[in-house]
């Protein structure tokens, strides 16, 4: 099937590698000519495991194509996806300027019978908008479907090619079974193809998102009430986990969720559920929950130091969440920045987000080559993203290097007693 992707960023480029990887033809197309430019000369600024193989193999067979030339690849194509960034504006909504810059593209250059998928979350209606305002600037057919991703960053790949389920919101049977067909690929183990109007979708994408980040800042108050009360939270945790209607995933506790999904579509269905006169204490709770968490994080530290100026801080792990160089929304950001503010120096390392942090910090930090040089005359360490390598480090090593032998665990990666018995101060999260 030929396809076209608008936007190259970490859903476009991942929908596009893996539609390629199943035998289509795809044209990824992007505005930015240097990012077009790089892809195509196999340089891909995005960290996501599989992805760059994909990319270079798909391209080198001829599969996957990439281009600034919007009208071409539209008009070369019968499933057009739209997979452009909704960024939040200044009141929190989702800024769909966008996604209908790409429909009015996809208006003037429609050549015959399309299939639009919108793939970027968007608000509740935005279909129904979309249909109408093409519809408004041509008479050529088309149909609009809304086919929300779930993919988690650091398994975008295995998610797409293998999915839990997919969800199509369509009300026309033709672009329905061209979906289907599309899909038939990815669903071989059995898993749904479910079908719904395209209201239902885009709510589906919502609630999926804003449930999981309920869940994060959940554990996350239950581990604060535990350290105010001598509780252990891994015992609850694990405890609670062991009930089928709760289950174990996203239940652990630490200093919150980030990312580019979870705090923008949290406060985009707040505004969604306030323009609609509906209730939504429980999501603005859970919002508040997670920016609490990273000042509390910060507290802790400033509460051991007294005062924390001129002190040194090194810092493991940058990035949201493990295995993705994404920095937008992550808690490392506002805790370095909290940390500056009181006159503290900072030394960084991460295994893959430090080119990113480059541009949030400049050189108000240190960037370091490796996790052992970012501890060196260091007050103390703080972990901040559970990459793999930070699980097991040499204690030992560690405590010959810095200045004091204090360790502030966002993550609860570490052992209490195995720390105590070598003679660090620990602190983490409800423990």
């Amino acid at each position: 099937m030929n396809i076209c992707v608008i936007g190259t960023g970490y859903v476009g480029l991942v929908v596009g590698a893996c539609f390629a990887e199943t035998g289509n033809q795809v044209i990824c197309v992007d505005n930015d000519e240097e990012k077009i430019k790089d892809l195509n000369s196999g340089v891909i600024s995005i960290y996501e495991p599989q992805l760059d193989e994909l990319v270079r193999t798909n391209t080198k067979e001829g599969r996957l194509k990439f281009s600034d030339n919007i009208d071409e690849a539209i008009k070369n194509s019968l499933v057009c996806f739209i997979a452009v960034g909704t960024p939040e504006d200044e009141f929190g909504n989702a800024n769909l300027n966008y996604v209908y810059n790409v429909a009015e593209q996809i208006a003037s250059s429609l050549n015959g019978y399309k299939v639009i998928v919108n793939k970027s979350t968007v608000p509740i209606g935005t279909g129904e908008k979309i249909y109408n305002f093409i519809k408004s600037k041509t008479d050529v057919d088309f149909d609009i479907v809304s086919n929300p991703e779930f993919l988690k960053q650091g398994a975008a790949v295995e998610d797409f090619l293998k999915p839990d389920r997919v969800v199509i919101g369509s009300n026309s049977c033709r672009a329905t079974n061209i979906m289907r067909e599309l899909y038939a690929p990815h669903i071989l183990n059995g898993n749904p193809i479910m079908v719904m109007d395209l209201k239902s979708a885009e709510m589906t994408k919502y609630a999926a998102n804003c449930f999981l980040a309920l869940k994060i800042s959940y554990i996350n108050e239950i581990a604060n009430i535990c350290e105010k009360t001598g509780a252990d939270i891994n015992e609850v945790r694990s405890a609670i986990s062991q009930d089928k209607r709760i289950g174990h995933h996203f239940m652990f506790a630490g200093i919150g969720f980030g990312g580019s999904c979870f705090p923008k579509d949290l406060k985009a269905l707040i505004n969604t559920a306030m323009q609609n006169d509906a209730d939504s204490q429980i999501l603005k709770a859970a919002y508040e929950t997670n920016l609490k968490q990273r000042e509390l994080f910060v507290q802790k530290i400033k509460k051991r130091f007294l005062n924390i100026q001129e002190l040194t801080f090194g810092v493991w792990g940058l990035s949201f969440k493990p295995k993705t160089n994404d920095m937008r929304q992550a808690p490392s950001v506002t805790i370095i920045k909290k940390l500056l503010e009181n006159g503290a120096k900072i030394k960084v390392f991460d295994p893959k987000a430090q080119l990113e942090a480059k541009k949030i910090f400049g050189e108000q930090i240190e960037y370091c080559k490796n996790s052992y040089e970012a501890i060196e005359n260091a007050d103390a360490m703080l972990l901040l993203t559970e990459w793999h390598e930070f699980r097991t480090p040499d204690f030992e090593k560690m405590s010959k290097m810095m200045k004091q032998k204090i360790i502030f665990d966002g993550r609860n990666q570490y052992n209490p007693k195995i720390l105590d018995e070598l003679g660090f101060e620990y602190y983490s999260i409800g423990r």
